[in-house]
């Protein structure tokens, strides 16, 4: 089981962060991966949805139909892709495996597979290790970080985007399915930076036509420095506080950089922001992780 030691617990609590290696196997890895290649493989897109994921979610939509695509992925399986990978019709440049930013957000639901690892027995206890009470499943993605060009995901808190009141309730769990190194581009945090608030909030906003949503604040110019490098072996666990500041580069590599991704909030005694652009939904509340 995965169990949380004293030591790790507080290392958790200090930094925002936590990397437990080894938390599943290579051949755990292998099972999503392959699976992913078939979810892929059946990838049925319209033109006018097929919407590009670029740096800072709010700056993603090309027009109404690629935002109600994005909007309402809520509960469903679906396809976001890297920036230069269509023409001007929405035909692809690259193969379409090739292409993909991530799929959300749906897939701890939706798929056998992902649903078999989001509600392992081993999640379950690491969330109980944590004291979560009555844990709910959010969100979760399948981020790929393609070869010689999977964007950069700019410095960013969680909390910006899946708000809850109080604030400290949002847990994310990123799953490395390959190896991340400072080539192909893993993931970095600032320590400590869960401490300080949510800078900038991406809210619901029917009245902004071209993305549907609009922000409230604005982030800190994060200096670079502060930035600590976090690479993992294929199988390991990161732990995100839903307020630590995190990003990646750009990957210039001859690899890729697939991940598994999702999002918990401890539910007792929370208020998810209804301003948020994730919402329930009667074909799916947000599951309890305890089953």
């Amino acid at each position: 089981m995965a169990c949380l030691s004293p030591s790790q617990l507080q290392k958790f609590q200090e930094d925002g962060f936590l990397v437990l290696e080894g938390f599943l196997s290579a051949d755990e890895c292998v099972t999503m991966q392959e699976r992913i290649g078939k979810i892929v493989a059946k990838m049925d897109v319209p033109l006018h949805c097929r919407t590009v994921f670029p740096p800072g979610l709010e700056g993603q939509f090309q027009g109404q139909g690629s935002t109600e695509y994005f909007l309402s992925s809520g509960d469903k399986i679906r396809f976001f892709f890297e920036k230069d990978v269509f023409d001007t019709e929405g035909n692809f440049l690259v193969p379409p495996e090739k292409s993909i930013n991530k799929i959300g957000h749906a897939l701890h639901a939706l798929d056998p597979v992902f649903k078999s690892v989001t509600y392992s027995p081993k999640i379950q206890a690491l969330g109980r290790s944590l004291g979560l009470q009555m844990p709910v499943v959010v969100q979760s993605m399948y981020i790929f970080k393609q070869p010689h060009f999977g964007g950069e995901v700019t410095p960013h808190q969680d909390a910006t985007y899946l708000y809850t009141e109080p604030l400290g309730r949002l847990l994310g769990v990123w799953i490395a399915l390959e190896d991340a190194s400072l080539e192909n581009g893993c993931l970095w945090f600032i320590p400590g930076s869960h401490t300080s608030g949510v800078s900038r909030r991406m809210v619901l906003d029917p009245a902004s036509s071209a993305t549907g949503t609009s922000c409230l604040g604005s982030d800190p110019a994060w200096e670079n420095s502060l930035f600590v490098p976090t690479p993992v072996q294929r199988g390991a666990l990161i732990l995100l506080h839903g307020q630590v500041v995190h990003k990646s580069e750009q990957n210039l590599s001859d690899r890729s950089r697939h991940a598994y991704t999702f999002h918990l909030m401890e539910a007792s005694g929370t208020i998810w922001s209804p301003e948020n652009w994730l919402q329930p939904t009667a074909e799916l509340p947000f599951p309890p992780l305890y089953t």
